[in-house]
């Protein structure tokens, strides 16, 4: 063992112990109050910051924010202990270890891969056995993930499954057959609802992540808009 692997293992026993104090009496009581349902806000939170930070922090942001989202790992895992779930943290490492090990038999076992391909139609494999109880290609895309996320996800289902369409999809036209919505009339929110998936689809077939495209649009909004209110308060006129 390295000494970097020492490091490593210190370090989570640390943060272990430091959550065991939390959550075992008399440790914290707001801690101990709760359950894995009222910590999902914190996860949820957690896990965006540590987007962001991805996307535009810096590596102090990126390992302050990868930390946030570790702890409520070994917090969700130390209260569904204490709470009789039947597993702990040492659990919920070894089985994600186990899993990353199975789902990559070219590198843990005997299969061998050519190309990147090779190991998408391995690892695929390797879910779909997992998996093989699932009845339809959509199962499992999660109904809390973002709209633009969860729709682009099932797209992808359905292209990786080779499913068939939508009744009355047509890719020109757009999801369930409905024509891109001219926005200027639409009157309704599923009318717009349509135009977005259309919008997904058309960024699905070109490759991007629609979900990242809007974050960093709005990103730029922000920063324009932080711009122009800066500008005000100095009382510097509009750039032309």
């Amino acid at each position: 063992m390295t000494s970097n692997d020492d490091r490593t293992r210190d370090a989570l026993a640390g943060l272990t112990t430091s959550v065991d104090r939390l959550l075992d009496p008399p440790g914290c009581e707001w801690n101990r109050a709760q359950t894995k349902e009222s910590l999902v806000t914190y996860l949820v939170e957690e896990a965006f910051e540590l987007v962001e930070a991805i996307e535009s922090g810096s590596q102090a942001d990126l390992r302050e924010e990868l930390g946030d989202v570790l702890y409520q790992v070994v917090l969700q895992s130390g209260v569904a202990e204490r709470a009789g779930a039947g597993f702990d943290l040492a659990d919920v490492i070894a089985e994600v270890d186990e899993k990353v090990r199975r789902r990559h038999p070219h590198v843990f076992g005997d299969d061998s891969a050519a190309d990147v391909d090779d190991i998408i139609r391995l690892w695929s494999a390797a879910k779909a056995r997992e998996k093989a109880s699932r009845e339809s290609a959509y199962d499992g895309v999660p109904l809390g993930m973002p709209a633009l996320a969860r729709a682009q996800k099932l797209l992808a289902r359905q292209t990786r499954a080779q499913a068939p369409a939508a009744d009355g999809d047509d890719p020109v036209a757009g999801a369930g057959g409905h024509p891109p919505a001219d926005l200027s009339h639409a009157d309704t929110e599923l009318a717009w609802g349509r135009a977005l998936l259309t919008s997904v689809e058309a960024a699905t077939a070109r490759g991007f992540d629609a979900e990242r495209a809007l974050r960093a649009a709005v990103r730029e909004r922000e920063s324009d808009l932080r711009a122009a209110e800066s500008r005000e308060r100095r009382g510097t006129p509009q750039p032309e």
